[in-house]
C-alpha cells in the first residue's frame, strides 16, 4: 500500500514537470506572436461604419461644390464669348450702315406731274429709303444703288434689321417692292429699330430745330441734316437682357445744292503757263 502511494506521487510530479515545461514553452510562443508587427496591425483600432458614412458625405459635398464652380465658370465663359460675338457683329454692321448713309446721293426723280421733281429719299420710323453711291452687297462699285432699310418683326418679341439693294435703272424704282429673297439680314434678335431725322430751324415757317420721326422729301424738298438709328437688341439667343446702341450720322450731301449754287468769291484767276503778267 505504501509502495502504491509513493509511485503515485512520483508519477504526479513527473506529469506536473512536463506540464510546467509545456506551459512555459506555450507562453514563450504566445509572447512572440504578440510581439509580431502583423499582430499589432490587426489589433490597431479601425474606422466604424458611421465614420465611413460621414467621410463619404463630406467628400460628396466637396465634389458637388467643385462641379458647381466649374459649371459656373464655363457658363460665364460661354456667355462672354456670345456677347463678344454679338458686339463684334454690331460694330461691323454699324460701320457698314454709317458708311452707306454718308454716301447718300441727292438723286432727283423726274416726273411729268405738276408736283415736279423730288428727291429719292423716304424716311419713316421703321424704314428708310435712299440712293447711295456705296453698295454693300457688291464689293465693286456698280453705280448708284437704291437701298432700303427695314425693321421686320418676327414673333411677339424679336425681329431683324433687313437691307434691300437694287440698281437705279428706271424712274419708278421708288414705287417697286423689293423681293423678299434679295434681303440681307444685318442684325438678328432686334427688339426695336427706330429711325429719326434731324430738321434744322426754319424761322420763315416758325419751326424749331429737332428730331422728327418721319421725313417726306417731297414736302421738305431737301435731305435731313443728320440721321439717327436707335437699335435695341438681345444680348444672346434665349437671354432676357437687352442692349441698345445708336448710329448717329451726318449727311455730307445735305449742303450739296447750296454749295453748288454759291458763287466763288476771292478766287484769283490763274494765268496759263508760259505767260507773263
Amino acid at each position: 500500500m505504501i509502495l502504491i502511494k509513493q509511485s503515485n506521487r512520483i508519477l504526479r510530479g513527473r506529469v506536473n514537470g512536463v506540464l510546467g515545461e509545456g506551459s512555459g514553452k506555450v507562453g514563450m510562443v504566445l509572447k512572440r506572436i504578440r510581439q509580431s508587427p502583423h499582430v499589432e496591425a490587426l489589433e490597431a483600432p479601425g474606422f466604424t461604419l458611421m465614420e465611413v458614412m460621414v467621410t463619404l458625405t463630406i467628400l460628396g459635398f466637396i465634389l458637388v461644390m467643385i462641379f458647381g464652380v466649374f459649371r459656373l465658370g464655363f457658363s460665364a465663359w460661354e456667355k462672354g464669348e456670345t456677347n463678344k460675338e454679338v458686339y463684334q457683329q454690331v460694330r461691323i454692321s454699324s460701320q457698314m450702315i454709317s458708311r452707306q448713309i454718308k454716301s447718300i446721293v441727292p438723286y432727283k426723280i423726274k416726273t411729268p406731274k405738276a408736283e415736279g421733281n423730288y428727291l429719292a429719299f423716304e424716311g419713316k420710323t421703321r424704314s428708310l429709303k435712299f440712293v447711295s453711291a456705296l453698295p454693300l452687297r457688291s464689293r465693286q462699285p456698280e453705280g448708284f444703288v437704291f437701298a432700303i432699310y427695314e425693321f421686320k418683326k418676327e414673333g411677339s418679341e424679336e425681329g431683324r434689321l433687313v437691307l434691300y439693294e437694287q440698281k437705279v435703272l428706271n424712274k419708278d424704282f421708288m414705287e417697286e417692292t423689293p423681293r423678299e429673297e434679295s434681303g440681307i439680314s444685318l442684325l438678328e434678335g432686334v427688339v426695336e429699330a427706330r429711325f429719326e431725322y434731324y430738321r434744322e430751324e426754319d424761322k420763315d415757317e416758325n419751326r424749331e430745330a429737332g428730331w422728327v420721326a418721319e421725313w417726306n422729301a417731297k414736302e421738305e424738298n431737301k435731305l435731313p441734316r443728320a440721321l439717327r438709328i436707335t437699335i435695341i437688341q438681345k444680348k444672346g439667343k434665349g437671354e432676357k437682357d437687352e442692349t441698345s446702341f445708336t448710329i448717329l450720322t451726318e449727311l455730307p450731301s445735305y449742303r450739296y445744292d447750296e454749295m453748288r449754287r454759291t458763287p466763288l468769291r476771292g478766287v484769283i484767276p490763274q494765268r496759263p503757263l508760259g505767260t507773263r503778267g
